[in-house]
């Protein structure tokens, strides 16, 4: 009897180690989680982990070279924060023994995050830091959006084509990284279209400024036929509305950061019929894209914001890049780096926010979308502008 149940038991234990779906330590991939999860932008770290448990309820676990693997996200707190974000990529490369790291967000966060996963040869997905010095000579660090001098480009040929703007103001946090590389990258770009002064005002503030008077009757007075505004969702109502309070009545042109978070919530009626460049369009989507919307709408009841998007596509990434590794070992070291060339070698990849292919210096070769707020509030589907 005791031989027939140890048999038994002995069975038990072997079917369990065997089954697909049930884990031993070494048989879990931990994917590491740089977001803002409080801070001045959360909304930014709740889209990004919104979608990261959406993945991984869809896809709890993975093949890899014939072995089945589960996921163990790991979620930690950069609180919008250049040093916090060091920090957590620190402890997530060296406690927690990640294979790969999604984040930051921000450029002002993932341009230093990105130097130390490079440093430590652990690969890294920015989902949507669109400055170029995120990824420069960082073969470690790749990114699931286009970059800012792709978009100042777009902005400046939309205001110039569609809005008939001949002058233009600049409206700018000069301390950060994002809104002040893209907003010389649309100057530039204006400038060679109309010349050397036709970017008649050139604002700038500082980070956590709430006072723009100064700024704004500059550029009322300028004469400019559109402002642009490259700054978060978070900082638009209030340089919207404090624009049209000071008289400010031409259009106002936003960029890709005023499609994560809600921005809507916080401008209202004030940020209606305003344009901005960004990554997809949730009105209108189809195909897999609408798919992924209505999960996600159906979930969390909202619809996903482009963070929570291009957060995604970048998990769809690292996944794949995992899974072409063709198989991992017991050294995440070794593993790492073989995920690392997966990624460089990804083409055509169908993400919801465009096909990519990344480029020798880890950025995927995609389209932006310029979409107009609606009266009812939508990201409303405008033009697609893709690279030549």
């Amino acid at each position: 009897m005791r031989k027939g149940l140890g048999f038994l038991v002995a069975m038990l234990v072997l079917s369990l180690v065997l089954a697909p779906g049930v884990w031993s330590k070494d048989k879990e991939i931990n994917v590491g989680f740089n977001i803002p999860l409080t801070g001045d932008n959360p909304d930014v770290g709740a889209s990004s982990k919104n979608a990261a448990e959406m993945f991984l309820k869809k896809m709890p676990t993975v093949e890899v070279g014939g072995k089945w693997y589960s996921f163990k996200f790991i979620y930690e707190d950069n609180e919008y924060k250049a040093e916090s974000a060091v920090k957590v990529n620190t402890k997530l490369i060296t406690v927690d023994e990640v294979l790969g790291i999604i984040g930051p967000q921000s450029s002002s966060q993932a341009v230093p995050a990105g130097e130390v996963a490079n440093n430590n040869a652990t690969p890294m997905i920015s989902p949507w830091s669109t400055n170029p010095n995120t990824t420069l000579d960082r073969p470690y660090v790749f990114r699931g959006c286009f970059l800012d001098p792709f978009q100042g480009p777009v902005a400046a040929n939309f205001a110039t084509e569609e809005l008939g703007a001949k002058k233009a103001a600049v409206l700018y946090d000069i301390a950060a990284d994002y809104p002040k590389g893209l907003a010389e990258f649309f100057k530039g770009a204006f400038e060679e279209i109309h010349g050397p002064g036709s970017v008649v005002a050139f604002e700038s503030f500082t980070t956590g400024d709430k006072d723009f008077s100064a700024q704004v009757t500059n550029i009322v007075a300028s004469g400019a036929d559109v402002l642009f505004v490259p700054q978060s969702y978070s900082e638009v109502p209030l340089i919207v509305m404090g624009a049209k309070e000071m008289g400010w009545n031409k259009p106002i042109l936003g960029s890709d950061s005023w499609g994560g978070g809600d921005l809507m919530g916080l401008c209202g009626d004030a940020c209606k019929g305003y344009y901005f460049s960004t990554h997809y369009a949730a009105a209108g989507a189809k195909g897999a894209t609408k798919a992924f919307i209505d999960e996600y709408t159906a979930t969390y009841g909202k619809t996903p914001d482009d963070v929570a998007a291009l957060t995604w596509d970048s998990l769809g990434l690292m996944v794949q890049a995992i899974k072409d590794t063709g198989g991992l070992s017991s050294d995440v070291k070794a593993d790492r780096t073989k995920v690392k060339d997966a990624l460089a070698a990804i083409k055509n990849f169908p993400g919801i926010t465009g096909g990519m292919t990344f480029t020798p210096e880890g950025d995927p070769e995609k389209c932006a979308v310029v979409v107009m707020i609606n009266d009812d509030g939508q990201f409303a589907f405008h033009k697609s502008v893709c690279p030549k």
